[in-house]
């Protein structure tokens, strides 16, 4: 039998992203996979069940989770979900490793081998299956969009008969995938940009994009592209110099986020209440705790005069392009290991054995199972 690839519709609320779109069902045929999709669950993101016309449809997502051999998802599925899989199936997707014992557990039991995306190791091979950055450009794009949908002011200069309007003048605060994408759309739009990150190998890239660096003397430079903690007289000297740009600026876009921990808190109480009346400020790690004190995750919230946003599911207000990118983004990941037809996955192979999470009954990946205490036999980290 040819392998089956299962795709149920997303259960998360709110969630509006698919994991496979019809240009991508052509090119799984081609390799001689089959695919079974729950009908309904391109709605969301506006593709039809008839966009499909090479995919089997279900009448509902147990149905697909109990016949497919790998099961796709953008969020974490629910332990429901979880049960209808087969048992030695392959789950597939963003599955917030960190976030939660009781589902690896879950997966441990039922012996499914999962890939976490969140867990691709950050080597040049595997930047056409990086997940988190493609969606990180997505919510980069949004949260510009965002701040100057609520600035009181224009983004750009603007000449007009009475004279001239100045450009607002945006600070953003990270510059990995989503911040350099925050600082190009600023950018495109108008506004005068400057942007901070505690990584100094960031500076180039930022101002190449045409913004202007807040140097404040920190450097946090860590492992495998992220930023380490800093200690608290770290903490103290960014924080000073940090509150100058804050307070100067009309938009504040913040993006830093560590992976499996909480967001670190960058922007205090005392820097928003320094900042100008009209303010906005938009939170991109408001789901994951939120860099700004005072963000409440899903609200707009007004701090004195200053307007503190708490975007939630930022990459599903673009479903379209963004269920594109993570379709593409897994077919490559799983696409070299599909041949004639047929699931062969290579352990020996850096990609496989640094997303996995669980297989034949054990959590593969050291750090995860340290982080939740799931002690097991064998550990791959």
């Amino acid at each position: 039998m040819p392998l089956l690839i299962g795709v149920p519709a997303e259960t998360v609320p709110g969630e509006r992203r698919l994991s496979i779109v019809p240009d991508v069902v052509k090119r799984y045929i081609g390799l001689g996979a089959q695919v079974m999709m729950e009908s309904g669950a391109g709605q969301p993101a506006h593709y039809r069940d008839e966009s499909f016309s090479d995919v089997k449809m279900a009448a509902s997502g147990d149905e697909v989770a109990s016949a497919a051999d790998v099961v796709f998802c953008v969020q974490p599925p629910s332990p429901e979900r979880i049960a209808a899989m087969r048992e030695g199936a392959v789950l597939i997707g963003m599955l917030q490793p960190w976030s939660d014992a009781e589902r690896v557990k879950l997966l441990q039991e039922k012996r499914i081998t999962s890939f976490a995306m969140e867990l691709l190791p950050r080597i040049s091979r595997a930047q056409s299956m990086d997940v988190l950055s493609s969606q990180g450009a997505v919510s980069g794009y949004e949260c510009a969009l965002i701040a100057a949908d609520h600035s009181p002011k224009f983004f750009p200069m603007l000449t007009y008969a009475a004279g001239t309007i100045r450009p607002a003048k945006v600070l953003v605060i990270g510059a990995g995938v989503a911040g350099l994408q925050a600082i190009a759309t600023a950018r495109r739009i108008g506004a005068m940009v400057e942007a901070y990150d505690v990584r100094p190998e960031t500076r180039e890239q930022i101002e190449s994009l045409g913004a202007k660096f807040v140097d404040t003397g920190v450097s946090a430079a860590g492992t495998g592209g992220y930023a380490r903690e800093l200690t608290d007289e770290e903490k103290a000297k960014q924080a000073e110099r940090l509150a100058k740009a804050v307070a100067q600026c009309d938009a504040l876009i913040t993006t830093a986020a560590i992976p499996g921990k909480r967001a670190p808190k960058i922007i205090t109480a005392d820097m928003v209440a320094r900042m100008k009346p009209g303010a906005v400020v938009v939170d991109m790690a408001a789901e994951t705790g939120g860099n700004v004190e005072g963000t409440v995750a899903g609200e707009k919230t007004w701090i004195n005069d200053v307007l503190v946003i708490g975007p939630t599911h930022i990459p599903s207000r673009m479903p379209v392009h963004a269920s594109e990118m993570i379709a593409k983004n897994l077919f490559n990941f799983l696409s070299p290991f599909i041949e004639d037809g047929a699931l062969a996955l290579d352990w020996e192979d850096e990609v496989i054995k640094g997303a996995c999470l669980t297989h034949q009954g054990e959590v593969r990946h050291a750090g995860v199972s340290q982080v939740l205490g799931i002690v097991t036999e064998t550990e791959v980290a």
